[in-house]
């Protein structure tokens, strides 16, 4: 109560005021609610109603899906592409070539009695 009359709930414009209304079955609705009213403060009204409405169309109300929405149409757009020099040019392009990495790899070196040990199985076995 306030000043001896009941609260009445708020009118919230469109979407607002469907997510408003299926919020007020969830635990922590209220919580969402402010989370998403006080969005209004920095993206205003009209994005956020509009957010509200794709959410709905989306079939959820919850306020984190509804805050990602904001936050992607907020994202900047992408900077255009830093013409590159003349002088910056590759001149001979990369191969893909797995085989000159491995000639970059040391060859392992064994120990000499594991050498002597192979040749002795060999020699007693036979080649394989």
């Amino acid at each position: 109560m306030r000043n001896g009359a009941p609260f009445k709930d708020w009118e919230l414009p469109g979407a607002l005021g469907w997510v408003r209304a299926k919020l007020k079955g969830v635990t922590d609705g209220d919580r969402q609610m402010v989370d998403i009213l006080t969005t209004v403060l920095t993206d205003g009204l009209a994005a956020v109603e509009a957010a509200c409405a794709e959410a709905l169309a989306g079939g959820t109300h919850s306020a984190d899906v509804i805050l990602n929405i904001l936050a992607r149409r907020s994202e900047p757009t992408p900077s255009p592409a830093v013409a590159t020099p003349e002088q910056l040019h590759l001149v001979v392009p990369p191969r893909a070539d797995c085989a000159r990495y491995d000639g970059l790899r040391p060859l392992p070196t064994l120990p000499t009695a594991a050498l002597v040990e192979a040749a002795t199985v060999v020699g007693t076995h036979g080649a394989v």
